[in-house]
């Protein structure tokens, strides 16, 4: 019998699969799509009601009142989760791969993508902003209008387009965010369409912000599953649901985003995309917080070198930008 088919019967008889989760909705969403894509590829693993989702609260949940760069970074999403992960709580972890660091833990591994959702942010205009032109959001948004974001590379890539716009620091869930919205904490936020999406809201008067636009986060809009180094069954298990293009998406966004190295203060955007007969173009995108310095480049090749791609693209994007805009 095979390690897979080892595993399946072991934890249809013994025990369950443990995916641990933040618990807010989009988290959980994620990861009861990656339960439910398991069980429809090992049915006894779906018969034997082995597959189980376990909340684990992490320190980026917890601590809304600040930026996430005031605190630790966008690892503090993920932290309690790999502590529960290597202690053996939890068997998987599912994550926002845009969330989780390019290092891992050596005793961690990225062992599974799922699908890309779509990847673009959107704008979502308040009151004031309604007559705002999709076909062009950013440059008719009303002078000095407030935006909610607590992301440095949104905000770095409002202000290079627009000086006067005045930005505010939004976090929470995307409930949250839109909840503020509403009350008028600001006019006008950005969102990730991906999550939006995948929690089935549409939201009238939201505008889809082109790549050329707003260049995404590294990885967003990807479901990424950890597990521990060690556990070859589970990995293999895992790897029945791979999906291949996600994998070299990923690779080349979060190797130009390793290749830079920079704080989470930085703003750094990277969108990948497949081309026809097997290739990949990567955008990479580098600025300063207050819009003042912002470069853009783009690298294609092979989509089997989509690592190296990444690489070679973060290292140009450094050569070319400002030294100061990557120390912490």
């Amino acid at each position: 019998m095979s390690a897979v088919l080892d595993l399946q019967a072991a934890y249809g008889r013994t025990r369950k699969l443990r995916a641990g989760t933040r618990g807010s909705p989009l988290a959980l969403v994620q990861t009861r799509q990656v339960l439910a894509t398991l069980g429809a590829a090992f049915p006894d693993l779906q018969a034997a009601d082995a597959l189980e989702e376990h909340i684990i609260t992490t320190t980026g949940d917890t601590v809304q009142d600040r930026p996430l760069a005031e605190i630790g970074g966008k690892g503090l999403f993920a932290k309690e989760i790999h502590e529960a992960l290597a202690d053996g709580r939890v068997d998987c972890a599912v994550h926002s791969l845009k969330d989780l660091e390019t290092s891992l833990p050596p005793e961690l591994v990225l062992a599974c993508t799922l699908a890309r959702e779509d990847a673009r942010d959107v704008l979502i205009p308040g009151p004031r902003c309604a007559a705002v032109d999709p076909a062009d959001p950013l440059a008719t948004l009303p002078r000095g209008a407030v935006i909610g974001t607590s992301s440095v590379r949104r905000q770095a890539q409002l202000l290079a387009a627009r000086p006067d716009l005045r930005i505010v620091m939004l976090r929470g869930n995307v409930q949250t965010r839109m909840a503020k919205l509403q009350a008028g904490t600001c006019d006008a936020t950005i969102l990730a369409l991906a999550g939006l999406r995948r929690l089935g809201m549409e939201v009238p008067g939201a505008i889809v912000l082109e790549p050329e636009v707003m260049v995404p986060s590294a990885a967003q809009g990807i479901v990424g599953i950890t597990a521990r180094t060690a556990d070859s069954s589970l990995r293999e298990l895992l790897a029945a649901i791979e999906e291949p293009q996600a994998r070299a998406i990923a690779a080349a966004e979060r190797a130009m985003l390793g290749e830079l190295d920079g704080s989470c203060r930085t703003p750094i955007g990277a969108f990948a995309r497949v081309l026809g007969e097997g290739r990949l173009l990567l955008t990479g995108m580098v600025a300063r917080e207050d819009g003042s310095f912002l470069l853009t480049r783009h690298l294609s090749g092979p989509l089997s070198d989509a690592a190296r791609i990444g690489q070679d693209l973060g290292a140009s994007l450094r050569a070319e930008a400002p030294a100061e805009i990557f120390r912490v």
